[in-house]
């Protein structure tokens, strides 16, 4: 342990620790703006510089190691004032465009510029000017608003293992780009979303679709439906105020209702299916000698990067479509006929955690009804937009529930949005199929957890399933090499491209460094997923009444040749087929 004084106040901290750490532990904070816990410790912004009695000049918090008897200083006059003359030079390279910015309350470096009273015309002159990048359909890039804090090249990089974004340039033409300047489009961009999630400015933001799902809703020819990704009940409550960890579907479905949308199903719905579909492949690949391990495809973003970045392994990938897709196929073929409407006129809105899924809605053999799937993908932060620009008063809305039958939905798959979710609803269902008798104990706890990489294995009636689990894609990298080179013997392995799962998606409301850095954002939201698996009273996506009696009516047993056409899709190796 360490010594030293912060502000004349004594702290003990671990050796190694930074006077960041130090000062958190004595009751102060010291900002930061290019600061990420564990992912960006680059001291490149100066906002967080301190005085230290003895050093020559100001440090910065964020990577200065604490030694025994220091003396440190956070708001000091000098400390001040250097803070402040960094963000007005900042600012004077930065489209102040606050009003109508997406990002506008809940920007770090507009609080900042607030707190320390900042002029924003102090030193006026030239400003970079770029063309916003509007390539791609899920994310919206403007580099003029851009601080080059680097923590979307960062988490880019070393969490997701993609690195499409870099630094170019130097001096006062430095920007963040693709390689080449290219377009995101024309880059082998994951479209995970993370970057969005980490950014401190609205420099990035996702590809908004409030107006067309406007438009719809005001259009009597359509027939709106809406559902819900289970990560979004875990987290849109924070965009109200409420606390992280807060599960508000009760509210989030009137919310939906006063809206204006026809009919308030749930993509839970979707992912108890997509458990039978997928268990039965891994039981036929199992038995009949198939590929393996089997991977799941649940995650957009991570099948982005297979094909792009494994693509010899695209073989291994379940061709079950994701939980969102299956719930749209099946609203547009047998909810369709079932109430008699033509799927020309049902339009359906994903509201989804991530912003891969606003580019998988738009993949090729996602048109099961001869129309897409899904019409249109509104991000958690896009609903609550939606919900607040009403002028509907979310925190003092009643709870209801969902519409039958495409609402209903299990504990297992609330789950789906907590990585290992997937692999433990599978193998609630795969377990009971492969012994023929109900499981004493349904809950896969080994599997649970935020860390990157989980294994563990099962004998399941003298059958031996030995399952992975990876989210980020730095630690599905590992899992990829491991398995090409022949390392392991999977039979099934999870991978979601977010660090922590959907719950951790690049849709989900933006928290910022600071959050970030005391609150374990994926732990706290999946857990409310996990305490509603529990209050659940069906927990096994295979005893979902509803999804038995779309089999009995419609689709006959999982992998019959119906849902093949239907709930399955293909894919594209794109490192080869540019």
């Amino acid at each position: 342990m360490v010594h030293l004084k912060i502000n004349n106040v004594p702290v003990e901290v671990a050796e190694g620790s930074t006077i960041l750490e130090a000062a958190k532990a004595a009751g102060i904070n010291i900002p930061t703006l290019c600061y990420l816990k564990e992912i960006n410790e680059i001291g490149a912004c100066r906002v967080c510089v301190v005085e230290v009695k003895g050093a020559r000049s100001l440090v910065a918090a964020c990577v200065y190691p604490v030694n025994e008897g220091m003396e440190v200083f956070t708001n000091t006059e000098k400390v001040r004032k250097s803070r402040k003359t960094t963000l007005e030079l900042l600012l004077s390279d930065h489209k102040k465009a606050c009003l109508s910015c997406v990002r506008s309350t809940n920007c770090e470096l507009q609080k900042l510029s607030n707190e320390y009273g900042c002029d924003e015309n102090r030193f006026r002159g030239a400003r970079t000017e770029c063309e916003q990048d509007h390539s791609t359909g899920y994310l919206v890039r403007d580099n003029e608003k851009c601080i080059l804090c680097r923590r979307c090249v960062a988490v880019c990089k070393h969490v997701q293992d993609v690195a499409v974004i870099a630094p170019a340039r130097r001096g006062f033409s430095t920007h963040i780009a693709c390689a080449f300047e290219a377009d995101l489009a024309d880059a082998p961009c994951v479209a995970c979303g993370q970057c969005v999630a980490v950014c401190p400015t609205g420099a990035l933001h996702e590809r908004e679709e409030i107006d067309n799902v406007r438009d719809a809703i005001n259009n009597p020819e359509k027939v709106v439906v809406v559902a819900a990704a289970p990560a979004v009940r875990a987290a849109i409550g924070e965009e109200f105020g409420y606390p992280i960890g807060t599960n508000t579907e009760g509210k989030m479905f009137t919310a939906m209702r006063m809206l204006g949308f026809d009919k308030v199903f749930d993509v839970n719905f979707g992912a108890d299916l997509t458990i039978l579909e997928e268990a039965n492949e891994l039981l036929h690949r199992v038995q009949e000698g198939g590929t393996l391990p089997m991977f799941t495809s649940c995650s957009p973003g991570w099948i982005r990067y297979i094909e792009y970045y494994y693509p010899e392994l695209i073989p291994n990938l379940s061709s079950c479509k994701s939980p969102m897709q299956m719930f749209g196929a099946t609203v547009k073929t047998y909810w369709a006929q079932k109430e008699g409407i033509d799927p020309k006129n049902i339009y359906v809105v994903g509201v989804m955690p991530c912003t891969a899924k606003k580019f998988e809605r738009t993949r090729e053999h996602e048109n099961a009804s001869g129309y897409p799937d899904i019409d249109a993908v509104l991000t958690t932060r896009e609903l609550a937009k939606m919900i607040k620009t009403s002028g509907i008063l979310f925190n003092e809305l009643p709870d209801s529930s969902f519409d039958n039958p495409l609402g209903e939905f299990t504990g297992a798959g609330v789950i789906f949005g907590a990585t290992g979710g997937v692999m433990e609803a599978a193998l609630r269902t795969a377990a009971e199929k492969i012994t023929g008798k109900p499981l004493d104990n349904i809950e896969f706890t080994a599997v649970r957890g935020v860390e990157g990489i989980k294994e563990a294995s099962y004998d399941l009636n003298g059958v031996t399933v030995k399952v992975a689990v990876a989210s980020g894609l730095t630690n599905a990298k590992q899992l990829c090499e491991k398995i090409k080179k022949g390392e392991c013997d999977y039979t099934f392995v999870e991978v979601m491209c977010c660090p922590g799962g959907c719950v951790n998606g690049g849709g989900q409301p933006i928290q910022s460094a600071y959050v970030r850095r005391n609150v374990d954002l994926r732990s706290a939201r999946a857990k409310a997923l996990y305490d509603e698996d529990a209050r659940a009273t069906i927990r096994k996506s295979h005893e979902n009444q509803a999804v038995l009696q779309l089999y009995k009516d419609f689709f006959g047993e999982p992998g019959s040749h119906k849902a093949h056409e239907i709930l399955h899709t293909s894919y594209v190796d794109r490192k080869h087929n540019k």
